[in-house]
């Protein structure tokens, strides 16, 4: 499969690659970046369709498994051999179905898709197309309004624990990515044919699940207790944040994924400022 995938490279060490949620981009991880480049080889990318990465192929659908086969060649194309995977949202879903494949070391999902019952993934998808179906017009207004404080709690509010910390740049740079997202449409429709399954196939690959208690696109308190059922082999965590938890708690975010990568080496590492539960 050939697709341009954008990506950031920085740091040096064991090859981590940090995948983002549907309609989102790369610089949502800067701060954990920051928190990592000194011990990873950190690569962190747009995926098809979404950011400044290319779509898919004409011919395919934007499903959770395409995602993985694509990821599988960009590893292939950067000669990075069955690196360390964090993602979130769709992004921890991926990471999830490569560790299936057995092509990573490790996978850290945070509030990963596919643990949703029917009426949950409707919630998912309605929410996330309440998004881009600001009209054009309107939008000016919507910037207008996350750049205030007040603002980002009311525009942000569904997807970060603590909106206000979230830099106004990065607020308005995600808008505008999920505005402008060739794939977000079909990507989120394709949702409908994704739930997380055969966890059995997981063993040989050390897992992280990490939800913020404050998730409510994708509610901590149905979804993660399922997760823990489905996938009672992997390290579950539970984050003092929301939905997308890079900036609610980038330190406890980092502290996941270090552990996460540590149990692939059989070393130790407790996460700090998460619980694991």
């Amino acid at each position: 499969m050939s697709v341009s995938i954008n990506y950031h490279r920085e740091g040096s060490g064991p090859p981590l690659v940090l995948l983002h949620g549907v309609g989102h981009h790369w610089q949502a991880w800067r701060p954990v970046i920051e928190l990592l480049a000194g011990e990873f080889d950190v690569v962190a990318c747009d995926s098809p369709g979404f950011g400044r990465s290319g779509a898919l192929a004409a011919g395919i659908d934007p499903t959770i498994p395409a995602y993985a086969d694509a990821f599988e060649w960009f590893f292939a194309e950067l000669g990075l051999q069955r690196p360390h995977v964090a993602g979130n949202s769709m992004g921890g879903g991926i990471a999830l179905e490569l560790a299936r494949r057995r092509a990573i070391r490790s996978a850290c999902a945070f509030s990963p898709v596919g643990f949703w019952s029917a009426p949950e993934l409707r919630f998912c998808q309605l929410s996330l197309k309440l998004i881009q179906a600001v009209p054009v017009s309107l939008r000016p207004a919507v910037e207008a309004l996350t750049r205030t404080r007040a603002g980002r709690i009311a525009v942000l509010g569904q997807l970060y624990g603590f909106p206000s910390r979230v830099p106004v740049e990065e607020a308005l740079s995600s808008l505008r990515d999920a505005w402008s997202a060739p794939a977000m449409s079909a990507t989120l429709d394709a949702f409908a044919g994704y739930r997380f399954e055969n966890a059995p196939e997981l063993r040989n690959v050390p897992v992280t699940i990490a939800w913020g208690r404050y998730d409510r696109l994708l509610p901590y308190r149905l979804q993660a207790p399922r997760a823990r059922r489905m996938l009672p082999q992997a390290r579950h965590v539970t984050l003092t944040a929301g939905h997308l938890p890079f900036h609610d708690d980038p330190h406890a975010v980092a502290a996941a994924i270090r552990a996460s990568a540590a149990a692939a080496s059989g070393e130790r590492s407790a996460p700090q400022g998460a619980t694991g539960q």
